[in-house]
């Protein structure tokens, strides 16, 4: 395998990889959050609910746009 080869599949593996841990620490972050806001007010469980998923979707979405560019480094 070519030296050139080897920096673009080494260049993919951190796009995904640094892609990846941003939104799984956000994702801790956010439902360790939603829990302890649960915990402080159990009537509001629903509202929060709701902004937890949200806060989710968004989060996942940013992992998925690192997998995007990594396979277009990969692949063009």
């Amino acid at each position: 395998m070519s030296e050139v080869a080897q920096a673009s599949n080494a260049i993919v593996g951190w796009t995904i990889a640094v892609g990846g841990i941003a939104p799984a620490i956000a994702i801790g972050l956010i439902g360790s959050k939603a829990v302890e806001a649960i915990g402080r007010n159990p009537e509001a469980a629903a509202k929060i609910q709701n902004n937890l998923i949200l806060g989710f979707a968004f989060a996942e979405a940013i992992a998925i746009y690192a997998l995007v560019v990594a396979l277009i480094l990969k692949f063009v």
